[in-house]
């Protein structure tokens, strides 16, 4: 991973010079949940503009690091990092808790985000993940490989947004998948062993289940019924 971001660095370093502002790792690799088997680097970089010219330095860049395995550098300027809070209040309020700055100027620390925009969003991604789980499991129900796969993908996601539940509902924090998952059974006052079962799979490297697919799916889909339910009430 460090020499997959050293190389990162340098090459956008060398394309950018002067333009680029910082370069930051958030997400799983920051902290410390990274999975090789099923974790992406996420890495923001900031430049002071991004124009054609920007976007045509950094193709090579982001073909390379795709071809690593990875999603594309998000890619920002400095002022609407500064203006996009109120968008992203998810996603800057997780680089303020866990980052590493890898190049330059540290842009999200004195950032401040709403919480009432924070909030929307939880329920917006929330309920979005619910629905899009349900329209792609109807048309891999007889793919129990595919299905597995599916609800392997979509477990991160759920655990991103439990955390920001439990943020929501004043609890304390929690970063690494399994950790948030317990929590999330205290907070809801049930048992949640589909998400369980899922984390145990994706840590396996393998699409097999001990469940039935269709069982698991069902029990999971219940277990993010019941987090819509529970964010649905807190205070707007």
């Amino acid at each position: 991973m460090q020499q997959q971001l050293s190389e990162l660095v340098e090459r956008l370093n060398k394309a950018f010079t002067d333009r680029l502002i910082s370069v930051i790792l958030y997400g799983s690799g920051a902290m410390g949940d990274w999975n090789e088997h099923n974790s992406d680097l996420n890495v923001l970089c900031v430049l002071n503009r991004l124009t054609p010219e920007e976007l045509a330095q950094s193709e090579p860049i982001f073909r390379w690091w795709r071809d690593k395995g990875n999603p594309p550098p998000l890619l920002l300027t400095d002022e609407e990092v500064r203006t996009s809070t109120d968008c992203f209040p998810m996603e800057f309020h997780d680089m303020q808790e866990h980052r590493r700055v890898l190049s330059g100027t540290d842009v999200v620390h004195e950032l401040e985000i709403d919480r009432s925009f924070y909030r929307a969003q939880v329920e917006h991604e929330l309920r979005a993940k619910q629905i899009r789980l349900r329209q792609t499991a109807a048309g891999l129900l007889s793919n129990s490989e595919r299905l597995t796969r599916l609800m392997i993908d979509s477990i991160s996601t759920f655990c991103v947004l439990g955390r920001h539940a439990l943020i929501l509902s004043g609890r304390e924090p929690r970063w690494k998948k399994k950790e948030i998952v317990t929590a999330l059974e205290a907070a809801l006052n049930i048992r949640l062993p589909a998400a369980n079962e899922i984390l145990a799979i994706r840590a396996s490297g393998k699409t097999v289940a001990q469940t039935q697919p269709r069982s698991l799916l069902q029990h999971y889909m219940r277990e993010m019924d019941a987090l819509v339910e529970f964010v649905d009430v807190l205070p707007k």
